[in-house]
């Protein structure tokens, strides 16, 4: 489902080279859970934003269900998107002025779904959320923000979520039941899954985790070892 291979970023500033993710090679399969771990500054975001092709690379290439998308152009990659692609946040991302329900539906509305607002229901229904359609985000939770945020995602069924942190901004309860549920709705709809995190209960619960330190990727383990 994705593979990158010898990703390179680099940046310039005051006339030097600043390398942040140095010949970064991995590959997910259809249906994996894989967590990029590593601690803070060691490009676990950067390496997130361009694997979703949210930005480019400076060198390699990354490939998502047999398509090279490093180097094709913004007219391909945003339906590419907002049809393959789920993304959920660390803070959350939803739009002020819509409701649950709206926050929700926006990303099939973009495609003209005719039952965008049926499949909004039901993810909200999922998430225990149906009481909370009509609520705007300032009435909400954090956790039900997130959980509204991660319906959003998945509104389009997608075939690759990515998730950066997504529980970063929660207590450890709600931090459990977001990801409780977000491991549900992968089952559910067999998704791939990419998620960054620094917390290693959730990388426990990973098929795989890579570990990333000064923008190289320097350790993978299962989830035997994981959990040892």
């Amino acid at each position: 489902m994705l593979v990158a291979k010898n990703l390179t970023k680099t940046y310039a500033v005051d006339h030097r080279t600043i390398t942040v993710l140095d010949s970064v090679s991995l590959s997910v399969a259809t249906g994996e859970f894989i967590v990029i771990a590593g601690s803070s500054g060691s490009g676990k975001t950067t390496l997130l934003t361009l694997l979703s092709g949210l930005d480019r690379p400076t060198g390699g290439e990354i490939w998502i269900d047999g398509r090279e998308i490093s180097t094709a152009g913004e007219d391909d990659l945003a339906p590419m998107r907002n049809r393959t692609i789920g993304f959920v946040f660390q803070s959350f991302h939803l739009v002020p002025a819509m409701t649950a329900l709206e926050n929700i539906m926006f990303p099939a509305e973009l495609m003209k779904l005719h039952d965008a607002e049926a499949r909004a229901h039901k993810l909200l229904d999922t998430v225990g959320l149906s009481a909370r359609a009509d609520n705007l985000p300032s009435q909400l939770s954090g956790g039900e923000k997130q959980r509204v945020a991660l319906c959003r995602a998945m509104i389009n069924r997608p075939k690759l979520l990515f998730a950066d942190e997504p529980t970063g901004n929660l207590d450890s309860r709600n931090g459990q039941i977001v990801l409780d549920q977000l491991l549900s709705l992968k089952e559910a709809h067999t998704v791939t899954l990419v998620l960054v995190t620094h917390n290693p209960e959730i990388a426990a619960a990973a098929d795989r985790v890579y570990t990333l330190s000064d923008g190289r990727l320097d350790h993978q383990a299962d989830a035997s070892e994981t959990a040892a």
